[in-house]
């Protein structure tokens, strides 16, 4: 079982400020996208779980910015699971460019229960996937 996730995702212009730097906001996008890919590396398919009534909420992120991105650039967003409780998931990834660090995070997401809008426990199958790629 692969325990990263690597996704290439290029600059587009509609991602930079009027410097043509990444907006410091579209770096949670590209971890979104890199949690989903891994996610979905891992068998899990998030449509399938909100079609049974479960939704996954960004509880807390915490982003360290080393460097700019910039209009064009090729990255390199690397994911994986750090931590797994009875209805968190806690994601890390490092946005880099050519095996330059640009920016590092912490994303914690929780399990919602879609009717009632509370926190709910992770799914058994996702919380083992999970744990097996720690």
């Amino acid at each position: 079982m692969k325990n990263t996730n690597e996704l290439k995702i290029r600059v587009y212009y509609e991602d930079t400020d009027c410097g043509n730097v990444v907006y410091y906001a579209n770096y949670l996008r590209y971890m979104e996208r890199g949690r989903t890919e891994l996610l979905r590396d891992l068998g899990v398919e998030l449509s399938a779980y909100h079609e049974k009534g479960f939704a996954f909420a960004v509880a807390e992120a915490n982003v360290k910015y080393k460097q700019s991105a910039h209009y064009n650039d090729l990255l390199t967003v690397t994911t994986s699971v750090k931590d797994v409780t009875s209805a968190t998931m806690i994601f890390y990834t490092e946005v880099s460019r050519e095996g330059m660090l640009l920016a590092c995070g912490e994303i914690k997401a929780a399990c919602v229960n879609l009717a009632s809008g509370r926190p709910a426990r992770l799914p058994v199958e996702i919380a083992e996937a999970l744990k097996k790629a720690i």
